[in-house]
């Protein structure tokens, strides 16, 4: 498996993340969402060299085989991670694709490390711009409902998370939009992250504003977002 050291933990060993790279072309960094891994990519690292693309996937910390440290799952941490990948593997012209709470990575990275390297960003579902309801973002989401996951997670995180798994996909009492071996294989991705990581990364991925973070953004930038999500919202 191939590794990239990103930085230190909190006891002075480095922090590795693993990743997949594959094909020759202008490359496209994949960052998963929550709770999953580089493997949710499945489809797009199997598609996307076949049509002359570098297609590049990593674990975030916490997830995956990447390092399972205790601190460091806030998105300054996690952009820097980030920069880890592209400056190891000097990559340029790079598309930038974020799922979920990994739209928070490329909009944090976009400002705090100014684009560098970056061609394009896609949003895909993201946390993007906040997802926290406060006094000046009264269509967000209820504090409660993320304090509500916080605590699932910890009394019972196989179960929260395969209750979340279904939510996900949409697959309600009539409505089975993937099979049970989808879900399975989704659970699989979920449970070797660690319990830490897991719950801190929603505090992370609910609670920090991006609105100033997107404002920076310069590169042509692309949002897809489906109407009928539950999970994240479109805001």
């Amino acid at each position: 498996m191939n590794f990239i050291k990103a930085g230190q933990d909190g006891q002075g060993k480095p922090v590795e993340l693993h990743y997949c790279d594959y094909g020759q072309g202008d490359p496209i960094v994949l960052i998963h969402g929550w709770p999953l891994s580089a493997a949710s990519w499945e489809y797009q690292l199997a598609e996307l060299p076949l049509h002359g693309k570098r297609v590049i996937a990593y674990d975030r910390r916490g997830f995956g085989h990447s390092s399972k440290p205790w601190e460091g799952y806030t998105y300054d941490t996690l952009a820097d991670d980030l920069k880890a990948v592209l400056d190891e593997l000097n990559l340029q012209n790079v598309t930038l694709v974020g799922f979920s709470m990994g739209g928070g990575e490329v909009a944090r990275y976009m400002s705090r490390h100014h684009g560098a390297r970056v061609k394009n960003v896609i949003f895909v579902s993201a946390v993007t711009p906040y997802l926290l309801k406060t006094e000046d973002n009264p269509e967000g989401v209820d504090k409660s409902v993320f304090d509500g996951m916080m605590e699932g997670l910890g009394k019972d995180r196989p179960d929260f998370l395969n209750t979340f798994g279904k939510k996900f996909y949409g697959v309600g009492l009539v409505s089975r939009p993937v099979s049970q071996a989808t879900l399975d294989w989704s659970q699989s991705l979920a449970l070797p992250a660690s319990p830490r990581a897991t719950t801190a990364c929603v505090k992370a991925w609910s609670e920090t504003d991006f609105r100033k973070d997107l404002a920076t953004i310069k590169v042509p930038a692309l949002f897809i977002h489906g109407s009928a999500d539950e999970t994240v919202p479109r805001r």
